[in-house]
């Protein structure tokens, strides 16, 4: 059984793009940025997923420096490389080449006591289909008022 404990979101994904496909991924981090992700000093902030010679790698995601770390404490911003399989990594390289995708970090966690990150495969929305997300939050959000008054 997985023993599942969710680090951080990144709620800007889901705003901004539509999401049509996850996968799981591991990281390679550095010593004190492990014991970071478990004090939960982390931000989604401006952070993508790019392919480089058939590898992927996570740019822009912030690890704070860890408060108890020495002069080896860890550069917050620099790229970390994800590990997935070299058929998935290609699968989805074809696909942000052709057709206009991009790959965004969505969540990080930890599984079974080692870091993962899930990401997802997404394509823009435009902000005609942002206005159509919110109409529908704001109607959801109506009906459940409603539904409680009349109970």
């Amino acid at each position: 059984m997985d023993r599942i404990k969710s680090v951080a979101k990144n709620k800007k994904a889901f705003r901004a793009y539509e999401i049509l496909d996850k996968l799981e991924a591991g990281i390679v981090l550095q010593g004190t940025e492990i014991k970071s992700i478990r004090d939960g000093n982390v931000s989604f902030r401006d952070s993508f997923i790019d392919i480089i010679n058939g590898e992927m790698w996570l740019v822009g995601f912030y690890i704070a420096p860890y408060n108890a770390g020495s002069i080896w404490n860890h550069t917050s911003d620099r790229r970390r490389k994800l590990l997935l399989n070299k058929r998935e990594i290609r699968k989805w390289d074809a696909k942000v080449r052709e057709k206009g995708f991009t790959v965004v970090p969505i969540e990080l966690y930890f599984k079974n006591g080692r870091a993962k990150m899930e990401i997802g495969l997404a394509r823009g929305k435009t902000s005609f289909d942002r206005k159509d997300d919110l109409k529908e939050r704001e109607i959801r959000k109506d009906n459940e008022r409603f539904t409680e008054k009349y109970k």
